[in-house]
């Protein structure tokens, strides 16, 4: 009875065709693929491991090069853009043959829904609270190691920090909800929470479980809204509150600003 009220609120392109069979295919292979490429080779620790880190200290100059460990997090933003989001929708017009506006690349007709997701970022407020006090959190936030001594080097970090952000919403909430919601319906959203729950193993757990519900949540609004992107904002207002609140509780805020 919830999931026909729930379909009933959102328009979905739904069908048992031939062409939607495909789409499903393709999304999970490639979907597949460019999770296992992203793990690999998109990460921070590839950058560290391949020697790019050592080639940014000698080669760039000012902020970058005397903090070459910022480096590898504007790489990771930058791997999340082109896999999550340029490669997908390549996909999208090359190989299924749609248009990306259709899974959610569109910034047009999205501003009446903002106040849900500004709703849910109050929501959130005081529970970031609550969490930055735990040790598990305050131990792994910010990623960047130097990011308490603030400047320029954890502006850039925090940058391909939302860079990635961006490739997480596309990837997630667009290409892979959109293109599941074709074959699947609602039931696409619950395939998408699986491998978006599985990426946050190994960060604090209540923020793996944290996961399920914020797949679940923001891949219904996408579909309701047609778009991912105005999750983007809430998800990087959500990790750039976490990382300052954890740095005012070191007594390291003042640095940033």
């Amino acid at each position: 009875m919830l999931l026909t009220r729930l379909t009933t609120r959102i328009d979905l392109e739904t069908s048992d065709d031939a062409h939607a069979d495909r789409t499903a295919f393709v999304v999970i292979i490639a979907g597949t693929l460019l999770l296992y490429v992203f793990r690999y080779w998109g990460r921070p620790d590839f950058f560290v491991r391949s020697g790019m880190i050592d080639w940014v200290s000698g080669q760039v100059g000012g902020t970058l090069g005397s903090h070459p460990g910022v480096g590898a997090y504007l790489y990771w933003g930058t791997s999340s853009l082109v896999l999550r989001t340029l490669v997908p929708a390549g996909i999208i017009v090359w190989l299924i043959r749609e248009s990306p506006r259709d899974w959610g690349y569109r910034f047009r007709g999205t501003l009446r829904h903002y106040p849900v997701y500004a709703l849910m970022y109050l929501v959130m407020l005081p529970i970031l609270l609550w969490v930055s006090s735990f040790d598990s959190f305050e131990s792994y936030y910010p990623f960047y190691d130097r990011a308490t001594e603030g400047g320029m080097a954890f502006w850039l970090y925090e940058m391909g920090y939302a860079f990635q952000f961006v490739g997480i919403e596309a990837f997630f909430r667009g290409f892979l909800t959109f293109g599941l919601a074709r074959r699947f319906g609602l039931l696409g959203i619950a395939i998408m929470t699986i491998p978006y729950t599985m990426i946050h193993f190994g960060k604090p757990a209540p923020e793996a479980f944290a996961a399920i519900i914020a797949g679940l949540a923001l891949g219904y609004l996408a579909l309701k809204a047609k778009s991912f992107v105005p999750g983007i904002f809430l998800h990087v207002g959500v990790a750039l509150t976490m990382d300052l609140l954890v740095l005012w509780r070191s007594g390291a805020l003042g640095n940033v600003f």
